[in-house]
């Protein structure tokens, strides 16, 4: 099923996402990769404030390429979601609704999206600078030094994802392969 969504995305919305449905997200969203990871979980153990309000809030896993002339941002594509697995539930129980990455999920942030109501989505990987098109400006909120890694406040337009893994515990990368091994 096709949705047309707006970020940030409220736990109404994202409960009403379900496993292989094709999203196009129009709003606010933020990239967060490993370092920016790091540094928000440190953060955290300090009793620091994150550096964004993170309920309800979509964080991409991307670090993107530099601008070309005239465009907010280079190429665009995801990032492997896996590498923030040992960051993610204590975002999700922060608050944290949805994700945007590629690959699989642990166990762990798999029990945390059903705890939250929340939903992992996936971009395809390899088609970055297409992706790079729905994304209409870019701004570096966080974590300045860390380069591409930094955290950035994207706005994007219909911006497409599938849904991977939504809050009852469908889990499309398991569901895609018996659908295969039935054929």
């Amino acid at each position: 099923m096709e949705k047309y969504i707006q970020a940030p995305i409220t736990k109404d919305i994202a409960v009403t996402l379900h496993a292989g449905d094709y999203v196009y997200i129009t709003g606010i969203i933020y990239t967060a990769r490993d370092a920016a990871h790091k540094r928000m979980d440190e953060a955290l153990e300090k009793g620091e404030m994150l550096p964004i309000d993170i309920e309800n809030q979509v964080i991409y896993y991307m670090g993107p390429s530099p601008a070309r002339e005239g465009r907010p941002i280079g190429s665009a594509g995801p990032t492997t979601a896996s590498r923030m697995d040992k960051y993610t539930p204590r975002l999700l129980d922060l608050g944290l609704t949805a994700m945007i990455g590629k690959g699989k999920r642990s166990k762990e942030v798999l029990e945390a999206v059903k705890r939250n109501n929340s939903v992992y989505m996936a971009a395809v990987g390899g088609a970055g600078a297409l992706l790079s098109k729905c994304i209409k400006v870019s701004k570096t909120v966080a974590y300045d030094d860390l380069g591409p890694e930094a955290i950035r406040r994207l706005e994007v337009e219909n911006f497409p994802v599938i849904v991977v893994a939504d809050c009852k515990g469908n889990n499309l990368y398991e569901t895609a392969v018996k659908e295969y091994q039935k054929v």
